[in-house]
């Protein structure tokens, strides 16, 4: 008997990760919890699809952040999904920073970047006039998405090939008991409702919920569960007009990127995201009292910046795995070559560049899928 596949989690990466199943001609239903899709990290993101430099070479983030920024310009342009390569200047503020912008362009190298520009700081003031550094890097390839749009646009993909999307479908837990002694035994979603559904493949992509519930998979070694850390990060929005044509990134820090200037496709600026480490995955209220932290952040490479014109936005949360003292935790695309239950595939640490690795990350689950 063939039992349906089911995948919990309608951000950017289950919705992509269910379309590339269903196309394969699965049966495919998507549980998600909340009321609509992409509620949570999906949609309080800076929505950049980033080149793939900040990562480790050979990680799993490098690979999938190259690919997948390549298939989502792909795709955007076959659906007519609203994007912009609108250009990127890493900046050093300093000549101390130098050499981390030189050691950035090595990774990018070594990760298949090899589209990136040094400027001098007469070169960055051409072509930004209000920006202040000592050097910069020009990343031509980054740019910026329309997420909601491609969120729906993978979701009518995956309607259109029989799959389904369930919404306030909150799952209760799994149950991998029977299917650890028999593989021919279906996988069983219980939702909060007590409705109970057979599967024989589950893809948990519960984002920031994924480990909680990895802890409510019966039959799933915990060893396997890494530890969750939640990772707030506040943006500014800017009132008025920007004098800044591209996104303006300072040299990233522990946790994050950096405060960086990023514009939505019709070109207004917000500033963000900060690093809060926090305990709870719902701490998403903006702090007003932080806008002069943000403004001399920000004021590092655009000096003339009003404090006044900032105004509190809203807030995201990173599902890290690494906790503060990793500096680049890797994405966990686990399956049953690590915790030995086939048909059940973990998506762990799926923070940035999740959005731009989403289509990547839905082949290599798909792949994974069809070897078992």
């Amino acid at each position: 008997m063939a039992y349906p596949t089911v995948v919990i989690g309608a951000g950017v990466v289950g919705l992509a990760v269910a379309r590339a199943l269903a196309l394969q001609g699965q049966e495919v239903i998507v549980l998600e919890a909340e009321t609509a899709i992409g509620t949570q990290t999906s949609s309080r993101n800076s929505e950049v699809v980033h080149a793939g430099i900040y990562y480790p070479p050979g990680s799993a983030k490098a690979r999938l952040c190259v690919a997948g920024k390549a298939m989502l310009y792909d795709y955007c342009t076959a659906r007519g999904i609203a994007h912009q390569r609108i250009g990127k200047l890493i900046v050093a503020t300093e000549a101390a920073q130098q050499t981390q912008l030189a050691t950035m362009a090595e990774r990018a190298q070594a990760n298949g970047v090899h589209d990136l520009q040094w400027l001098s700081a007469a070169q960055v003031h051409v072509l930004e006039p209000e920006l202040r550094c000592h050097s910069a890097l020009l990343s031509p390839s980054t740019g910026i998405v329309d997420s909601h749009g491609l969120m729906l646009s993978l979701q009518g993909d995956l309607e259109n090939a029989g799959g389904v999307v369930a919404i306030a479908s909150p799952v209760a837990e799994i149950d991998a008991r029977a299917h650890a002694a028999n593989a021919q035994a279906p996988l069983l979603v219980r939702t909060e409702d007590g409705t109970e559904l057979e599967a024989g493949l589950v893809v948990n992509a519960a984002g920031h919920g994924a480990i909680g519930l990895a802890h409510r998979t019966q039959g799933l070694d915990a060893q396997h569960i890494p530890t969750a850390f939640f990772v707030k990060g506040q943006y500014f929005t800017l009132s008025g007009q920007v004098p800044f044509q591209r996104l303006i990134y300072p040299v990233p820090q522990i946790g994050g990127l950096g405060i960086h200037l990023t514009l939505d496709l019709g070109g207004q600026a917000k500033f963000g995201p900060d690093v809060q480490w926090t305990d709870r995955a719902d701490d998403l209220v903006v702090n007003p009292a932080d806008q002069q932290r943000f403004a001399e952040a920000i004021q590092t490479y655009w000096p003339t910046l009003n404090a006044e014109r900032l105004q509190p936005g809203y807030a995201g949360m990173r599902p890290n795995i690494g906790g503060p003292h990793m500096v680049s935790p890797d994405f966990l695309i686990q399956d049953a070559t690590s915790h030995g239950l086939p048909g059940l595939v973990n998506l762990f640490g799926i923070e940035s560049p999740g959005l731009t690795s989403c289509l990547a990350i839905a082949e290599q689950v798909a792949a994974s899928a069809s070897l078992h």
